[in-house]
């Protein structure tokens, strides 16, 4: 009798631990659907979740840090057509997207339109200088007028207007003037590269708010009014595709591409999976920009409808650059990655002191991949203006060829913070991780005790048959 109640007690105890593993088993896929419904919650934009908190006001800090091209012979690229000899100045940092979004209204096909308003504070302490400090670089007047605005035929009242404003083909200006804003002695207006910005906005922007479909969330329906660009004369080139880059649909998959439009460049781009890393405590992945974005048409053949001009492109075959001046106005402004990365050597030979970097230059986005959430990135981008010969105006006489001319580069960054960061490991990660200790820890002590009972019930059991035949 006890040895049957020893090996049914074994039974029992080896049907308990399979029972065991097996709830830990099922808790795999529920515990997983839990967490998934959580996420997707969360996730959504609307008053109330985590997402909105996060999207109405950025809660890291965003840093614009400026890096300008100081020439250092100006005068022998006028008088010989040298080409131009430059020396990075920088960083300047402001401190930009400060504001909450402005003006949001949500709309019954779950969509929500805002306004974001724009403003640059000064950071000294994470600045090299003043931005009082001054930079000899492109006069920004003298280029727009001689490339756009002014046709050949009338370069002779150019001229005139240059030598009576006592202008030349450079200039020296602060940092601040150059970003913000001046009054050009020539145009007697304001001029700046980045003027006017302070009490701006940019938008109207409507996006998907998730409600209805999780995997549209921040998706952009419309900008400023339309779901097309039409800075490109062109379907595929006008489209407004992906996301503002800030978050993404969650449960991210490394293996396909991230979209995202960028109104600073006038187009959408896309970037894919490098690697994945470590954050504060919080696994992320790093995407970086698609390699062939500002390849030639030549090697890209989806940029050629971005291709504007024959002459200053070489026939469409120049890599590197953007011509954005039908989106800014008609002003010929060039975007690149900085020091021209990834841009044809014709760039980095016509003006001399720039060593491109994948590793300084480069732009790339962490994103958390279970929630879709950017925790950290660094937007750098290039701003160039160009200017060619001519036989009338002075200060072009000897300048032979097209030359696309650095003026600024900036890297718009910005990372979580630690109280972010542990609030998400809190709120998120350590979850995740409770419940996968629990899955392994239920479907290994049942196959523990499922082993240990089940070997013991078969030492039993022969111990038994041999006292049988004793």
């Amino acid at each position: 009798m006890g040895c049957c109640n020893r090996r049914c007690g074994l039974i029992a105890g080896a049907v308990f631990g399979a029972v065991v593993a097996i709830l830990g088993g099922i808790l795999i896929p529920v515990g997983n659907s839990l967490i998934e419904g959580t996420v997707k919650k969360e996730a959504v934009i609307e008053p109330g979740t985590t997402a909105y908190d996060n999207w109405v006001s950025t809660g890291g800090m965003v840093y614009r840090q400026f890096w300008l091209f100081d020439v250092q012979n100006a005068q022998e690229v006028i008088q010989n057509g040298s080409s131009p000899v430059v020396v990075e100045k920088g960083p300047y940092t402001y401190r930009t997207r400060y504001l909450a979004k402005e003006n949001i209204t949500f709309y019954p096909n779950h969509t929500a339109a805002f306004l974001l308003p724009q403003g640059a504070i000064f950071e000294p302490s994470m600045s090299v200088g003043s931005d009082e400090d001054k930079v000899t670089t492109l006069n920004l007047a003298v280029a727009v007028s001689d490339y756009s605005l002014v046709p050949e035929v009338l370069h002779a009242a150019l001229e005139n207007m240059i030598k009576k404003s006592n202008s030349s083909l450079f200039q020296t200006r602060t940092v601040h003037e150059l970003l913000w804003g001046y009054i050009d002695p020539m145009l007697k207006d304001n001029v700046g590269l980045f003027a006017p910005y302070n009490g701006t906005y940019d938008g109207y922007y409507n996006v998907y708010t998730g409600k209805d479909d999780i995997s549209k969330v921040g998706i952009i329906d419309m900008w400023q009014g339309h779901r097309s660009l039409g800075f490109w004369n062109d379907t595929y080139c006008d489209m407004i595709n992906g996301t503002d880059a800030s978050s993404f649909a969650p449960f991210v998959d490394k293996k396909k591409p991230l979209y995202f439009f960028s109104s600073d460049i006038c187009r959408s781009v896309s970037a894919g999976f490098e690697e994945s890393m470590d954050l504060k405590g919080i696994e992320v992945y790093r995407y970086t920009l698609q390699p062939n974005t500002l390849a030639s048409p030549t090697e890209n053949p989806d940029n050629r409808c971005f291709c504007k001009s024959f002459k200053t492109t070489r026939n469409c075959t120049l890599a590197g650059v953007l011509d954005v001046s039908s989106c800014k106005g008609g002003q010929p402004v060039f975007i690149s990655l900085p020091h021209f990365l990834h841009g044809s050597a014709y760039l980095r030979e016509n003006v001399q002191g720039l060593n491109p970097s994948e590793e300084h230059h480069g732009t790339f986005l962490d994103v958390e991949p279970t929630t879709g959430f950017t925790l950290r990135f660094a937007k750098r981008i290039q701003a160039n203006m160009i200017y060619g010969p001519s036989k009338v105006i002075t200060v072009l006489k000897k300048i032979k060829d097209y030359t696309i001319f650095p003026l600024v580069w900036l890297n718009e960054t910005a990372a979580v913070d630690d109280e972010t960061a542990d609030m998400f490991k809190e709120e998120l990660i350590s979850r995740i991780d409770m419940l996968d200790i629990i899955q392994k820890a239920l479907i290994g002590t049942g196959v523990c005790i499922f082993i240990l009972c089940l070997i013991s019930y078969c030492v039993v059991r022969r111990s038994d048959n041999r006292s049988k035949f004793v």
